[in-house]
């Protein structure tokens, strides 16, 4: 399994309507950079996702599941883009805020911190428990701590 953060602006799509997609989820639509793409065509069924509120909010609010593996995106007729979609699983029990994460000696290195405009970031599997850590939540159960 690998681990990603997702970002998306709560005002176009927020956790709360993640959550409400359910066990289908939802395609993870409009990506226009090659390198987000080519991370979401990385991605496998299972890999695990924080879900990173950009704009408003600048934190990881939840996790979230690839539940399909990259397809042409919906939303354009462009062959160059696709990408997967994915499910809610989990609310982060205290968001993880962006000001968090750069204290935090231990995830300088992490992708939100060098490359925060990235939409899809790969996270190593240390940062994932880090962060994890942080929102007060388990890394393999994902239930509170």
């Amino acid at each position: 399994m690998k681990y990603w953060l997702i970002k998306s602006e709560p005002d176009a799509w927020s956790w709360d309507e993640q959550i409400a997609k359910g066990d289908e989820g939802e395609e993870w639509s409009g990506i226009r950079n090659y390198q987000a793409r080519n991370f979401m065509r990385e991605m496998k069924i299972g890999d695990r996702l924080f879900f990173y509120h950009s704009n408003k909010g600048l934190e990881v609010v939840g996790i979230a599941e690839v539940c399909k593996e990259s397809t042409p995106d919906s939303t354009t007729d462009d062959p160059r883009w696709d990408c997967v979609w994915v499910k809610a699983l989990a609310p982060m029990p205290k968001p993880v805020s962006l000001k968090d994460v750069k204290a935090n000696p231990k995830l300088s290195e992490m992708s939100l911190v060098t490359s925060f405009r990235l939409s899809v970031q790969p996270v190593t599997a240390a940062e994932w428990k880090e962060v994890c850590k942080m929102g007060g939540i388990d890394p393999k159960t994902l239930k509170p701590v």
